[in-house]
């Protein structure tokens, strides 16, 4: 077992561990490790797993409320939904291995957090996805690159959901020349499980059985959570075999074996082999329940020849579990594995001893105290400094361009990526699947599934308007999580959790790193106020190429409840003739806006400040007017503002509007000051809303119908309209076909 290690060096490179943590790993120790050690140490105390330079930053999130069961810590996060039921959701990031290999990258992203949720006992029932590329405009290389690099995201995050039988439902894609050299694929799933019969991931009592269930282990992935902690170079596609390859069919039985397994009392804990594979689950489960392990390697069920320890501990393949159970249930739990044609063995038992323990054909080949992998890895307090590119924008203002007429910059915005249809996307997910969809991405903002077993709807959405997070990081995180939040409750849910995925450059720029954690203050700011606590997330670093970061991009996904799934309200036009209110007050605020970087070319300003006030005035507004019946439809303002917002709703629903808003500049109509809504409402119903709105700014603007939108000096045919918004998406990813 214990060869001296040669070219200590070399290996140290590889294996991203700095002389200092070679010492430490000796200290822990008490002795040189040999090289599966090596690998154990590497993996767990990669930024991917250990989040050493995040980890500072991350104390101090709201994670409590009265109906949050579980917390950050585990697969999923888990709230109360009311009945006897409860949601399960988590979010993740796949960036890195869908840059190299786009297809698979995103396929086992989306394979990953399904097992995250139904590991936790749930039934995944809806899945989102939060997609950032570079521009894809254009006959450069770059943008051929970026548009396969599209094409090929949205076919593996099609093709693994939809043999899954989980619908995507929804979710967010933006486009912008920061995510040229590193795009970023963050999945989220939710599933739905009985409130008392949730499953975690712990191994706990000497001499349980330790059964390893899915697919066979192979070399795929080898390799995988030291990668996605690193930077890219040029060489970076040459890292292809450190993405894992994932096998939808496979995961639709090993979720099916799950669940039926779930309905015994036999399992003490269970627990995804994702990142760092057998290592991390192995050392999470034995780590969260004090125990020691016992594992034999050669008895790891294996599809390569040749294989050694190494390679079975930090293997990434797809569609694996490691379960702890009672003793005396191994038969019966391979014998329901076996009946799914899914692997099963017994590779080891839960020990008193605190250490893991592995052995290849007898010989004994690693021996590791668990706690220390978990609890001593290097915790980072990296240097931080206020990027100095903040002070050349802060006073970037519109005025400081010649800007066009309000008609045509409104053609320019909807026509804009961020803003047009992306129904090429989504209809390559299927997103009925199950039955249970209500209200799904092509129709706006939230995405919407009824729980028939308890009456109710969960209404989920993600959200970040990067712009806003490049020029104040901090308030665009609090933003994001505003606009998350605002989205859910719009569509007349009560906005109840968050999950995260905190995608940053390069920790070791003092630069990035304080835009990270300006990032993590603004979300504990906004979570705070909105009574929207975190109950798990993720945290991708190292989004950087050739030296350059992405912009800050902490993507906020937001899950609330509908009591009556009966009433779930809709973001386009319902009825021509109903009456159209702006609440919320419009204010010039351009800094970050769509405008400024479609019409201006800049991305600069002061972002449009938050009034968390105002923002649960109008959450409460429109959640308790549903609720009367008084609302029609309801759409946030967001990106492009009001004049996009219409335009949106009346290309979705079909139907004009006239609408006439009272602004202090023209350009206003564009504006995207915060905590504001247009609500359709019928005529009847005026009165009794109007009386709701209270003391929130709620102005009659207009009402619904016609052929043509009309927005103050702006006036647009829907078959025009129709045009842009329908037709540019396809035109664009597709062109290289």
């Amino acid at each position: 077992m214990n060869q001296p290690l040669e070219n200590i060096d070399e290996l140290l490179a590889q294996h991203k561990l700095s002389k200092l943590d070679y010492a430490h790993i000796k200290e822990i120790l008490g002795r040189e490790p040999n090289l599966v050690e090596l690998g154990i140490f590497s993996a767990m105390w990669s930024e991917h797993c250990s989040y050493k330079s995040s980890k500072k930053h991350l104390s101090g999130f709201p994670t409590k409320a009265p109906w949050v069961i579980q917390g950050p810590g585990e697969n999923a996060g888990v709230i109360d939904i009311g009945d006897g039921y409860a949601a399960v959701f988590k979010m993740e990031s796949h960036n890195h291995p869908s840059f190299i290999e786009p297809y698979q990258g995103a396929a086992t992203g989306v394979g990953g957090i399904m097992r995250d949720v139904f590991t936790m006992g749930a039934r995944p029932v809806a899945s989102l996805n939060a997609l950032r590329f570079g521009s894809v405009h254009g006959d450069d290389a770059s943008a051929h690159h970026q548009r396969f690099l599209v094409r090929g995201v949205v076919e593996g995050i099609g093709g693994y959901g939809n043999c899954m039988g989980v619908p995507t439902i929804g979710g967010e894609i933006s486009f912008d020349e920061c995510y040229n050299g590193n795009i970023l694929v963050n999945a989220f799933n939710l599933g739905v499980a009985k409130a008392d019969e949730i499953f975690y991931g712990r191994a706990e009592g000497i001499g349980n059985p330790v059964i390893y269930v899915g697919s066979k282990t192979g070399r795929d992935g080898l390799g995988g959570a030291v990668m996605s902690s690193d930077s890219f170079t040029e060489e970076s596609k040459s890292l292809r075999p450190t993405v894992q390859v994932g096998d939808p069919f496979t995961e639709k039985l090993l979720l099916e074996a799950c669940l039926e397994l779930f309905k015994t009392d036999y399992v003490i804990g269970i627990q995804d082999m994702g990142a760092a594979g057998l290592t991390s689950s192995s050392f999470e489960m034995a780590g969260r329940s004090g125990s020691g392990m016992i594992m034999h390697l050669d008895r790891v069920p294996a599809r390569e020849e040749g294989m050694m320890p190494y390679e079975f501990m930090l293997s990434e393949s797809q569609e694996r579990m490691l379960l702890c159970a009672k003793k005396g249930s191994e038969q019966a739990i391979i014998d329901i594995f076996e009946k799914w044609d899914l692997d099963a063995a017994v590779v080891g038992e839960v020990t008193g001893t605190g250490r893991m323990e592995l052995f290849w054909h007898g010989e004994k080949c690693a021996d590791v105290p668990v706690d220390p992998v978990s609890e001593e890895a290097p915790i980072l307090d990296r240097p931080t400094a206020r990027p100095a590119y903040l002070d050349t924008i802060k006073g970037v203002s519109i005025d400081d361009f010649e800007t066009p007429s309000n008609q045509e910059a409104f053609e320019t915005l909807m026509a804009s990526m961020e803003v047009v249809d992306k129904a090429w996307v989504y209809e390559q997910y299927d997103s009925m699947v199950q039955t249970n969809t209500v209200k799904k991405g092509g129709m706006l903002d939230a995405s919407v599934v009824r729980v028939k077993e308890n009456g109710r709807a969960l209404s989920m959405s993600s959200d970040c308007n990067v712009r806003y997070c490049y020029v104040d990081p901090k308030n665009g995180a609090a933003a994001a999580v505003v606009e998350a939040g605002r989205n859910v409750a719009m569509s007349g849910a009560r906005p109840l959790a968050i999950t995260d995925c905190l995608n940053y450059g390069n920790p070791e720029n003092p630069e990035v790193m304080w835009q990270f954690a300006e990032g993590c203050l603004g979300i504990k700011e906004a979570c705070a106020e909105l009574n929207t606590p975190v109950i798990g997330g993720n945290v991708s670093l190292y989004n950087e190429t050739n030296g350059v970061s992405v912009f800050p991009t902490p993507a906020i996904a937001t899950v609330g409840v509908n009591d009556d799934e009966n009433k779930v309200l809709m973001s386009s036009f319902q009825n021509a003739g109903n009456l159209l209110y702006l609440v919320g007050e419009t204010k010039s605020e351009f800094g970050g806006s769509l405008y400024m970087k479609e019409i201006c070319h800049t991305v600069a300003g002061e972002m449009p400040a938050i009034d968390y006030k105002n923002e649960l005035a109008l959450w409460d507004l429109v959640i308790e007017a549903n609720k009367q019946g008084l609302l029609s439809c309801a759409k946030d303002l967001s990106s492009g503002g009001a004049a996009v917002a219409l335009g949106k709703m009346a290309a979705t629903s079909g139907l004009g509007c006239d609408v006439t808003m009272s602004v202090a500049d023209a350009r206003d109509i564009f504006a995207e000051s915060m905590g504001r809504a247009i609500i359709e409402v019928a005529p009847e119903n005026a009165a009794a809303f109007e009386a709701m709105a209270g003391g929130l700014a709620c102005e009659k603007v207009g009402t619904v119908g016609g052929d043509s939108i009309k927005v103050n000096d702006v006036t647009l045919p829907l078959a025009t309209l129709d045009d842009l918004y329908f037709n540019t998406f396809k035109k664009v990813v597709e062109q290289d076909i």
